[in-house]
Parts: C-alpha cells; sequence; structure tokens
C-alpha cells in the first residue's frame, strides 16, 4: 500500500509547480481533485503532453471560483479533504474567502500548503521562474533556461511541506498551513553560483580539465572524472601527458560525441554525450 492510500487531496493550483507536486502527492497514493477555472489550466495549451503526464489518474472539475455556487461546490469538496494545494497570491484567495482562519474554522482537519512567488510578507508580488533564476545569478543572457529550476524545485519543496503537515496531524496533532516560495527553492538551489563553485571558471563552472564539456568531432562531450582515481584513469586512457584543458580539448575532438559515449562506458568513465 502506498503511504498516502485514502488521503484527498484538492488543488487549485495551475501552471507548472501546483501540478507537479499534485503529481507526486498522487505517485504516493493520494486521490487528487483538480480544480480548474473556466479557462482550463495553461499548461494544456503549453505543454499538453506534460499536462497529460501530470493530471493522469487525477479527477478533474471546472469550478468559477469567483461565483458563490463554485465556492459551494468547492466547500462541499473540502468537508473530505485532507490537503488544500494552492498556487494563486494569496490576495486572489482572500477575495474568494479562501484564508487560513477561514479554512481552519469550517475545516479543522484540513492542511493548506499555498505555492506563492515570495516569502511573507512579500508573497503578493508577482514572479515567475524566469524572474527567480535572474535573481540569484542562474542565468546566461541572453539564453533563456532549459530548466524550471525554481518551479520544479518549489513544487518538491511543497510535497516535503504536505508530507510533514499531514504526518503531524496523524500523530495527533493539528492541521496546519505552510507557504512554500519558490523564489526561496530558487535561492537554495543557487547556492553553488553564491558561493562561485559552479560560475564560469569556478571549480565545476569550467575551471576543472576534468570536469567541463568539451567539442567532439561531432557534438559535445559532457566530460565528469571529477574524482582522482577517474581523472587518472582517463589521462591513461586517453594517452595525454598532462591533464590539461588544451591536452583534453585536443584528445577529444578525435571522436564523436556518441563515440565518446560508449568509450567511456566501456572503460567505466563517466563520459556523457550532450543532447541538442
Amino acid at each position: 500500500m502506498r503511504p498516502l492510500h485514502g488521503m484527498q487531496v484538492v488543488s487549485l493550483a495551475i501552471n507548472a509547480p501546483g501540478p507537479v507536486a499534485a503529481a507526486r502527492l498522487r505517485d504516493y497514493g493520494a486521490s487528487v481533485l483538480k480544480i480548474e477555472p473556466p479557462s482550463g489550466d495553461p499548461m494544456n495549451h503549453l505543454g499538453a503532453g506534460w499536462y497529460e503526464e501530470l493530471t493522469a489518474g487525477m479527477e478533474i472539475a471546472t469550478l468559477d471560483l469567483k461565483d458563490a455556487a463554485g465556492i459551494h461546490v468547492l466547500h462541499e469538496h473540502l468537508e473530505d479533504a485532507d490537503l488544500l494545494l494552492t498556487a494563486n497570491r494569496p490576495s486572489a484567495l482572500a477575495r474568494l474567502g479562501i484564508t487560513w482562519d477561514a479554512l481552519q474554522a469550517k475545516f479543522p482537519r484540513l492542511s493548506w500548503v499555498a505555492i506563492v512567488g515570495f516569502p511573507p510578507p512579500n508573497e503578493n508580488e508577482p514572479g515567475h521562474d524566469l524572474n527567480y533564476q535572474a535573481g540569484f545569478g542562474m542565468l546566461n543572457p541572453p539564453a533563456m533556461p532549459r530548466v524550471l529550476v525554481a518551479d520544479m524545485a518549489g513544487a518538491e519543496r511543497a510535497v516535503q511541506e504536505a508530507l510533514a503537515l499531514l504526518l503531524a496531524r496523524e500523530r495527533g496533532g493539528h492541521a496546519g498551513m505552510r507557504y512554500v516560495a519558490l523564489s526561496e527553492a530558487a535561492r537554495d538551489f543557487a547556492v553553488s553560483v553564491r558561493y562561485d563553485v559552479t560560475t564560469e571558471g569556478g571549480v565545476l563552472g569550467g575551471g576543472l580539465p576534468n570536469y567541463r564539456v568539451y567539442a567532439a568531432r561531432e557534438g559535445y562531450v559532457a566530460c565528469g572524472a571529477l574524482e582522482l582515481h577517474f581523472m587518472r584513469n582517463l589521462v591513461e586512457a586517453l594517452g595525454v601527458a598532462e591533464p590539461t584543458h588544451e591536452a583534453f580539448a585536443e584528445a577529444f575532438l578525435q571522436r564523436t560525441a556518441a563515440e565518446w559515449e560508449d568509450w567511456g562506458r566501456e572503460r567505466d568513465l563517466p563520459l556523457t554525450a550532450i543532447l541538442g
């Protein structure tokens, strides 16, 4: 039996982080009801395949929460729910009558995880993944990020908070409410940037010849021979005199990236062809 079997989750969250968190809770065995506005979830238009993956096995309902009838139906769902998951600005939810005090008074067993952009007292400030990454030096302008770091990290943090709240209640405690700020998730994931570990030329930012990206005859290869024994074995296998950037760069031009990946696998060396 999965750990959240029997738990009921109601999610009002749209876009990426909330639905990712809801999908994780579903995978743990929770029953998830995803409530969408009449306009639907933008995820279904921006990435239909991803949306389908995230919502598989969930019940999806459309409610207009700006209408009293919609709020009434929401409250009916919350009667039996263990957790509410949101990703709206608290000020917008408050206009709908959704506040912690109101929920606690009416649904004392209901816990709430609220995904926001910034931590209180700035929880109503606007922002998206791009803004959070920009603010913590995670971008290389003008290139756009290829991974939604803040959204994905925030989703995992939301799951952690949800599990903690549910565990505390099951151990005899009370229901609780937690904010999960995406900007804080980005800040924590950017710690290697703050300490210049992964900045350009940093020890894991290309400063080490045995841990960097090299051009191959075709494509690029990621060389992750970080540990000393991997570096020694790589130097010996490549037949270079010294482990320098120049020596490795010249050596990696002799094969394609795909060939280097096969070559590394045969020799237990961490070499990976970079996907385009």
